[in-house]
């Protein structure tokens, strides 16, 4: 699944994806890897197609994801699974 980011919040919009339906308020799983590390963030606020499932991120939960994992880089994590906490 692709993530995108650069909409406006919780403003439904044409997926650029399947292009047949529209987006709407939910959560995704968003997955994050990087030299080693594996982050997964459960029930991340999300706009998400009705038709074909692909979520879009806003900016600001996009910058909340990569500094948490830039933290748990920091930290040694290899491997962890965390419920999305806003910022």
């Amino acid at each position: 699944m692709n993530y995108s980011i650069g909409f406006q919040e919780q403003k439904a919009m044409k997926c650029v994806i399947c292009k047949h339906s529209e987006t709407r308020s939910g959560t995704t799983t968003v997955t994050l890897e990087r030299e080693g590390m594996t982050l997964v963030f459960k029930r991340v606020p999300a706009q998400v197609c009705e038709n074909c499932g692909e979520a879009y991120l806003d900016e600001s939960t996009t910058a909340h994801l990569l500094a948490t994992a830039q933290e748990a880089a920091r930290a040694g994590v290899q491997v962890d699974v965390r419920e999305y906490v806003a910022a």
